[in-house]
């Protein structure tokens, strides 16, 4: 019985938001549940909507008080819906973990860019990774960084404004209910099975970051941590710029959390871009390779390599927890694959910076700087790398059976 939460705002998008509702009820069959969300500037009336714009305005706001936003600028409207509604479905999802009759089993929203940012916003905030979370948006093809963020939401171009049910728009709309209704049976019934979402014999998980041109090396760590340990390994996508910037809070999570660490510096030699048209001006005359079609790397020179290992070094300093759960490891054979002698990144002057900062920068630090005259993607280093890892995590290696099973 998969309960689907639909967020819209009633005042602008009422027509449209109905006719996604009777699509969800028909793909998700006889026993679908709708709960339909009004988080407008102003009330609506309607029998299908399940939970009133003024219910959420003024039951669940903030704790600086109830508002009246009929008035408010829109930006001022949003944030204050966004703080009403993200009150409402923490409340409503807590309340299903403890009654599988009221569980969540997906989100869905429709609208331009303010119910984008609204809706977007309430679900990063409130619903776990895992639980579908749909989006059908004007503005889903452009960069959808700051919608996503860190969670999985999915984003669907509405193709046409949301604005009037032509025939395109019905076809779209029609799309997504189906979308939403299978990933909600999907998750309803894998909660079913394992209603923790967990095996029954836990594993650690270790979090991997790579890019194309680190995979041989975590794929050797990921296939060695995998095959010899009761690990469970997740990779993530993280540069140090361009358009898949993982931000000024890069590395601080782990050392905060005090939990063993392993840094290196893996695909610093490069920033990335889109298609090569769309690399900026000023940088169209440095050291570009086009990694495929649509990414475009351009190669780090000595000052820019000097402030990546001053990052590093400032990162480690600052926020490491616990001295001895960390390391850092510099592969002096080259930081990636087109990084190593005879290919397109080779350039010792520009590493070297990055090596020497570091190593300077934590000349008597209590945390272990290693230096390997290998390439990252040596599969010995990728190895040692791992068991450098393991220890700092106190594991023993799998038995024989264990291993074969």
């Amino acid at each position: 019985m998969p309960h689907i939460v639909l967020l819209g705002t009633c005042d602008t998008k009422l027509v449209e938001l109905l006719y996604l509702r009777s699509q969800i009820l028909e793909s998700g069959g006889p026993t679908c549940r709708i709960t339909f969300v009004d988080v407008g500037r102003t009330p609506s009336a309607h029998e299908h909507i399940d939970v009133r714009q003024d219910t959420i305005a003024k039951e669940y706001a903030p704790e600086s008080g109830a508002k009246d936003v009929s008035n408010l600028p829109r930006g001022e409207v949003i944030r204050y819906m966004i703080a009403c509604a993200t009150k409402w479905l923490a409340e409503a999802y807590m309340k299903g973990l403890q009654d599988p009759d009221a569980a969540i089993h997906g989100c869905i929203n429709a609208g331009g860019t303010g119910n984008t940012s609204l809706a977007s916003a309430v679900m990063r905030e409130v619903l776990p990774i895992g639980l579908p979370k749909l989006i059908v948006s004007t503005n889903a093809s452009g960069d959808m960084g700051p919608i996503v963020g860190e969670s999985d939401v999915t984003m669907m171009y509405s193709v046409c404004d949301i604005a009037g049910l032509n025939y395109l728009l019905r076809r779209i709309l029609s799309n997504a209910a189906g979308a939403i209704a299978g990933m909600a049976q999907a998750y309803e019934r894998s909660i079913a099975a394992s209603p923790h979402g967990m095996s029954v014999q836990q594993k650690k998980r270790v979090g991997l970051t790579m890019f194309g041109v680190t995979t041989r090396c975590v794929d050797k760590i990921r296939d060695h941590l995998e095959s010899y340990y009761d690990i469970e390994c997740f990779v993530f996508h993280q540069l140090c710029g361009g358009v898949m910037d993982a931000g000024p809070l890069r590395l601080e999570a782990p050392l905060k959390a005090g939990i063993p660490y392993i840094v290196s510096v893996g695909a610093t030699d490069m920033v990335n871009f889109g298609p090569r048209s769309t690399v900026p001006e000023r940088y169209q005359h440095r050291n570009l390779y086009e990694h495929n079609p649509t990414v475009t790397l351009m190669r780090t020179n000595a000052e820019e390599c000097r402030a990546i290992g001053d990052f590093i070094v400032k990162k480690v300093e600052h926020y490491t927890k616990d001295t001895a759960q960390a390391q850092v490891v510099l592969p002096l054979g080259g930081v990636s694959m087109i990084a190593t002698p005879g290919g397109p990144f080779h350039d010792a002057e520009a590493d070297e910076a990055l090596f020497s900062t570091v190593r300077a920068g934590l000349k008597g630090s209590k945390v272990l700087v290693v230096e390997d005259d290998r390439s990252i993607n040596d599969e010995g280093f990728a190895v040692d790398v791992a068991e450098r890892l393991v220890h700092l995590m106190g594991l023993s290696r799998k038995d024989a059976a264990q291993r074969t099973q």
